[in-house]
């Protein structure tokens, strides 16, 4: 149902992005529903894309059994819903990441251990 708001909003919101040590940015494992919400992470708009996969994602869901197993050159991105090819060696700034923006990761053939999805 979509809510129309009467009246204009006249006040600064408190979730904005200079209220936080770094932009807020969303990620997302598809089909493993171990993890069933996006994670939520301050990341440096100046850090590389590949740094997220290297560096950050494994300290969140390394510890899944299919993360192991994952071959980065078939994962397939998206960025607020939609198919998107990061380039891993641009900043998430470059790539057009900001401040919540949602990044979803699909892993072709691997869903969940035993293909649970979980």
């Amino acid at each position: 149902m979509t809510v129309i708001a009467l009246k204009p909003y006249d006040f600064p919101p408190k979730d904005a992005v200079e209220k936080f040590p770094a932009p807020l940015v969303y990620v997302g494992w598809e089909d493993h529903l171990m993890f069933p919400a996006p994670f939520c992470l301050p990341l440096p708009p100046d850090m590389p894309f590949g740094a997220l996969a290297a560096q950050v994602l494994p300290g969140i869901y390394g510890y899944h059994p299919d993360f192991a197993k994952i071959d980065w050159s078939r994962v397939q991105w998206f960025k607020s819903g939609r198919p998107w090819t990061p380039d891993p060696a641009k900043s998430l700034a470059e790539n057009g990441v900001g401040h919540k923006d949602l990044i979803r990761f699909r892993t072709p053939g691997l869903e969940g251990i035993g293909g649970s999805r979980s």
